[in-house]
């Protein structure tokens, strides 16, 4: 840590509990590279999803709002 860097956060150590400050951003960020992991696997397994004939989606909301 640069010197000047500890020498601010020495100043603000009886308001900030600097270990659990960065203890805490280190959760949220792999909490947040987790969610994009995720969304990835997700995306690629959209990707390799056939696509649907066009129309088969307004046939679909037709024949289920009509069988009611």
């Amino acid at each position: 840590v640069p010197r000047e860097l500890k020498e601010a956060m020495n100043k603000y150590s009886a308001v900030i509990n600097w270990s659990e400050e960065i203890r805490s951003f280190i959760v949220k960020r792999i909490t947040e590279l987790r969610r994009e992991e995720t969304l990835n696997r997700l995306n690629s397994i959209i990707e390799k999803l056939p696509e649907s004939p066009p129309g088969s989606v307004t046939s679909l909301v037709r024949e289920d709002r009509d069988s009611h």
